[in-house]
């Protein structure tokens, strides 16, 4: 088992807690600007997908290598690193089966198409629990990734915090609109896009409790194969296709290049 000093382990937990309750910044978004600026959102997302896709390939999916490898030997743990790597898509993947394609927060909804659509209020209503829901199942994974990754490497955890928290805005936003549009309470709204941002803290501190007494090389090199894939989906299935969703195309590989310069700049610097 790895010991982790408690300032460790608190830092890891606030940079979790700081991504999950982004999605309150997405719900302020939506409620105090009268428009969004979709081209500065879109560049954000692109951004977000860029160190996400970076970190993964350039530092998480070489860390669970080094591991499995002192562990297992290098043929084995090229083999267990692959199998976590395409592991952690399935599992993603397979959430996002399980999710309806209204609430699901990977399928895109802007604050204006909502807004135009709302019909009755008990079916807005229902549309932003279930995306409540739905994006607190998705965020328990993500809190794991942040956590364990700030554990290992506090910088990298900073990095890999702030992407999920810009990734997170506009799933504020697909949870608070549909429920302001049918209680017209911004109070209500704000409470359970909050409520939904709280699962990424305590998806790391469950998996945290459950993991800790097996921690060593072997289960940390799985774990971030595991969190490697679950990035590299998230980024490309969610946050690619959001950004030119609200951007154009062009504006959101510049983010998504911008985000990979800066992740590699932190990482030389850092490293």
């Amino acid at each position: 088992m790895t010991d982790y000093s408690w300032q460790t382990v608190a830092f890891a937990f606030l940079l979790t807690l700081f991504a999950g309750l982004s999605t309150g910044v997405g719900s302020a978004l939506a409620f105090f600007t009268k428009k969004m600026d979709e081209r500065f959102l879109s560049a954000a997302l692109g951004f977000s997908a860029g160190i996400m896709i970076y970190v993964s390939f350039v530092e998480i999916l070489v860390k669970a290598r080094d591991a499995l490898d002192n562990f297992f030997g290098a043929s084995l743990g090229n083999l267990y690193t692959t199998l976590g790597f395409f592991g952690g898509i399935a599992l993603i993947a397979i959430i996002d089966a399980f999710v309806p394609k209204s609430s699901n927060p990977h399928e895109v909804r802007s604050v204006e198409e909502m807004d135009e659509g709302a019909q009755q209020n008990e079916e807005l209503m229902r549309m932003g629990l279930f995306s409540a829901l739905a994006i607190a199942i998705h965020n328990f994974p993500e809190g794991l990734a942040t956590f364990i990754a700030a554990l290992e490497d506090p910088s990298m955890g900073v990095s890999i915090a702030i992407a999920i928290a810009i990734h997170n805005i506009p799933e504020g936003i697909a949870v608070s609109v549909p429920i302001y549009y049918a209680t017209k309470s911004r109070r209500q709204a704000f409470k359970y896009s909050f409520m939904s941002g709280l699962s990424e803290p305590l998806g790391a501190l469950i998996g945290f409790l459950l993991l800790m007494p097996f921690l060593n090389e072997a289960v940390l090199g799985i774990v971030f194969a595991i969190v490697a894939g679950i990035m590299v989906y998230i980024s490309l299935d969610e946050l690619l296709p959001s950004a030119q969703k609200y951007g154009e195309h062009h504006v959101a590989i510049g983010g998504l290049i911008a985000g990979m310069a800066v992740m590699a700049t932190s990482l030389v610097l850092l490293g």
